[in-house]
């Protein structure tokens, strides 16, 4: 009984030296484009400043689309204004993804509901335009009037075009110019822009309501 115990080891042992030495095949690892860098997921600061820049689709293609289900999950799930405004301008113009316009201005409705400038800015500029929607002035005059009123240096620029173009009050002159005026623009093209915008503004407004503008910040 031990012989034939002491045999059957010693063959489940050789069979074990036996297997170690055949050598196993295995597929060949997928070449890697070197051309391919891994990309981190956007900072949200970072995102916003090329929002504000208009740079942030040629961003996501610059990186080759690797972000696309990074920034639906942002979107979507934990629905930050700044990706559902960036998933949105994907899908509105199909850039790393199918191409989808009414769902697109769904998610920058989405960004301008949680208050997000750039978003309020462009869903105005669009129905003032009837880009990608119908146009509809009254729509566009509350959205440009609310990204002009955060800060928005290209919202304000539009709204003060705007009513140079016939649109709004004229109730709204004495704000518009005031946050126009009270802008700092580093870019020389920008700050030319501003101040023919201003003189044009100026000369449909009476001159203490100017003074008084220009006065209080």
């Amino acid at each position: 009984m031990k012989r034939k115990l002491w045999i059957s080891l010693w063959g489940m042992l050789s069979l074990a030296q036996a297997a170690e030495e055949i050598p196993v095949a295995r597929p060949p690892l997928p070449a890697v484009d070197p051309s391919l860098q891994v990309v981190q997921i956007y900072r949200q600061d970072d995102l916003l400043d090329w929002i504000e820049q208009g740079k942030h689709l040629a961003r996501v293609k610059a990186d080759k689309c690797q972000l696309t289900q990074d920034i639906e999950a942002r979107a979507e799930v934990m629905k930050l204004p700044a990706y559902q405004f960036l998933w949105g301008d994907m899908l509105a113009w199909g850039v790393c993804t199918q191409r989808n316009a009414e769902l697109g201005v769904q998610y920058m409705w989405d960004a301008a509901d949680q208050g997000l400038a750039p978003a309020l800015e462009q869903l105005g500029r669009y129905y003032w335009k009837g880009t990608l929607v119908q146009k509809d002035l009254l729509r566009a005059e509350v959205l440009l009037r609310e990204a002009a009123g955060a800060g928005f240096l290209k919202a304000q620029l539009e709204w003060v075009e705007f009513l140079l173009a016939g649109h709004g009050s004229p109730l709204d002159y004495e704000d518009a110019y005031r946050w126009l005026h009270n802008a700092v623009i580093g870019d020389q093209a920008l700050h030319r822009q501003a101040s023919t915008l201003l003189a044009r503004l100026e000369g449909r407004m009476p001159a203490n309501v100017v003074q008084k503008a220009e006065a209080i910040r």
